[in-house]
């Protein structure tokens, strides 16, 4: 019986464009990957006094001090960090929830946050801008999912994301009016927002997915001594080419290793790696493979292989 969300929590999904859900990893996953946490980022907590940029009634912005700890995966730890954005429950999420069997990760990253780094108070934005090189679908399941994923207790002091659900939205803007440079119309349009905020402050091994065409915004770090542990995982469609961010492969210098010596064909698939039995995989493909990766356990392709007919 699934415990970790409901068909509920997809159906909110779509009519809201984002929907929190409590305790969705077990104490022991949170506490594995808020250890990797600690070890990417060592001897680091938050000051006692938050940083503000912005004067009294302007609306946040985007600093580049704010994405200063915002890492792409593999990193050097464990694997608890390097695979829980392939954790099987959350795969089956974003299956369930864009109506497809095969997906792919086109982003997973670490983001810390500490109390006194930054001002990471933002202006409600929708991410499609650097998702898409077009703009959001009319069905949302043809666009994709993010998942954001605290692995700390998560207050209005430490740094949740803020959002406005997509009716409510509606009522005053379009997610195009996300596009609109002119300062003055943007500060209108986040007055015309700021009634609607909702808050995604939550329990350590919660989450909150939520569209490329709904409004949100990163909110600042007050609480003194102040760390954020999450991680950003977005699926999409296998295929969908409208859509990206990253190009794994242009991070091949990273211990991917981290990855291949740990995942399952379902999870490496969601890089992109071809599924065991494909016509790719040849004897020579594999045994090229498993030069590069010497500590990838290659079976399920080799036994793949041998079945006749392939």
């Amino acid at each position: 019986m699934n415990t970790r969300f409901s068909d509920e929590h997809v159906k909110q999904w779509h009519a809201d464009g984002g929907v929190l859900i409590e305790s969705f990893f077990t104490p022991e996953e949170v506490a594995s990957v808020a250890s990797d946490f600690e070890k990417v980022f060592p001897d680091r907590a938050g000051r006692t006094e938050a940083v503000v940029h912005k004067g009294e009634g302007s609306i946040g912005g985007f600093h580049s001090s704010q994405f200063a700890t915002f890492l792409p995966i593999p990193l050097d730890c464990s694997p608890a960090l390097n695979l829980i954005g392939v954790h099987p429950e959350l795969m089956r999420f974003a299956r369930a929830a864009l109506g497809a069997s095969d997906v792919h990760l086109y982003q997973c990253q670490v983001w810390a946050k500490f109390t006194g780094d930054a001002d990471y108070d933002q202006p409600f934005h929708c991410d499609f801008v650097n998702h898409t090189l077009t703009v959001p679908s009319e069905r949302d399941a043809r666009n994709s999912i993010t998942i954001i994923c605290y692995f700390t207790d998560v207050s209005e002091a430490h740094g949740p994301m803020h959002y406005i659900t997509r009716p409510d939205a509606d009522r005053v803007v379009s997610p195009i009016d996300t596009l609109n440079g002119n300062r003055d119309e943007q500060h209108a349009i986040q007055k015309l927002l700021k009634p609607y905020e909702r808050t995604s402050a939550a329990p350590a091994g919660s989450i909150f997915p939520y569209g490329i065409d709904v409004y949100h915004r990163g909110t600042n770090m007050t609480a003194p001594g102040g760390k954020r542990f999450a991680v950003m995982a977005c699926y999409k469609i296998a295929g969908d080419d409208a859509i990206g961010y990253h190009a794994w492969p242009a991070t091949h210098t990273a211990p991917w290793q981290n990855v291949f010596n740990h995942a399952t064909p379902d999870q490496l698939s969601c890089f992109g790696v071809k599924r065991p039995g494909d016509p790719f995989w040849t004897q020579a493909t594999i045994t090229a493979a498993q030069q590069r990766y010497p500590d990838w356990d290659m079976s399920p392709w080799r036994n793949a292989l041998a079945v006749p007919g392939r």
